[in-house]
């Protein structure tokens, strides 16, 4: 059986903390910032923001490398 390929695109948006939580980050922070309130670009930055443990499981199947 061949071995199962790591999916890039996920791989790069995603990582995994030391207790194996997956953290990512939120979008919306590229352009477009003028129309958008100092409080809601901070929220967005500051966001390391942590999947559901359903979302985990398959976020390890994706990256299962």
């Amino acid at each position: 059986m061949p071995k199962k390929k790591t999916n890039k695109s996920a791989a790069k948006r995603l990582k995994f903390t030391a207790t194996g939580k997956v953290r990512f980050h939120r979008a919306g922070l590229s352009h477009l910032l003028t129309n958008k309130s100092r409080k809601r670009k901070r929220n967005i930055r500051n966001s390391k923001v942590l999947l559901s443990p359903s979302e985990t499981r398959r976020v390890k199947e994706l990256l299962s490398s």
